[in-house]
């Protein structure tokens, strides 16, 4: 018998054997080891398809809840200036407001100061009154006591006028 590439029937028959053996063992590791490998790869493949997605709908709920702040920013400008332009409405009524009870106080300070200018008016008017009544009754007390007659009565009347003043008796 002659041998093929120094290949001897028992070295073929052993290699045949050691071949179909480490097939069957690899299928029955395979069906051991590998399935739960494969479907543990599986699974985690599906994990990270899961995450992925969810990053992907987080990624766009942020960027709407992104959107919505920044109309809210742009609509802070917009009612900030809505609230300054009723803070100077306010402002502004309420200066008029003083104005008016400022005006309103300075009329009646007028006012006041108007009754006390006539009152005062009446109490020398009065005050002049009674003096005007002592010199009379001063200048009757002169004629009686000195019985004169008429010139001398004018004159005295006219000398005392000169000393009250034209000015007094005329007002």
């Amino acid at each position: 018998m002659t041998r093929l590439f120094n290949l001897d029937f028992q070295l073929l028959h052993d290699t045949i054997l050691m071949a179909i053996s480490v097939f069957v063992l690899f299928t029955v590791m395979s069906y051991n080891l590998f399935e739960p490998v494969r479907k543990m790869l599986k699974g985690r493949q599906e994990k990270i398809k899961t995450e992925l997605e969810s990053a992907a709908s987080d990624q766009a709920e942020a960027a709407e809840l992104r959107q919505q702040y920044e109309e809210k920013l742009k609509n802070v400008d917009k009612e900030a200036e809505v609230i300054l332009s009723e803070a100077r409405t306010k402002a502004l009524h309420n200066e008029n407001r003083i104005i008016g009870e400022a005006k309103e106080e300075a009329a009646r300070i007028i006012r006041r100061a108007n009754e006390e200018a006539e009152l005062e008016k009446k109490r020398v008017m009065d005050e002049m009154k009674q003096e005007m009544i002592e010199i009379a009754s001063m200048m009757a007390g002169k004629v009686v006591a000195a019985s004169i007659d008429t010139t001398i009565q004018d004159a005295l009347v006219e000398e005392t006028l000169k000393e009250m003043g034209d000015t007094t008796w005329q007002s």
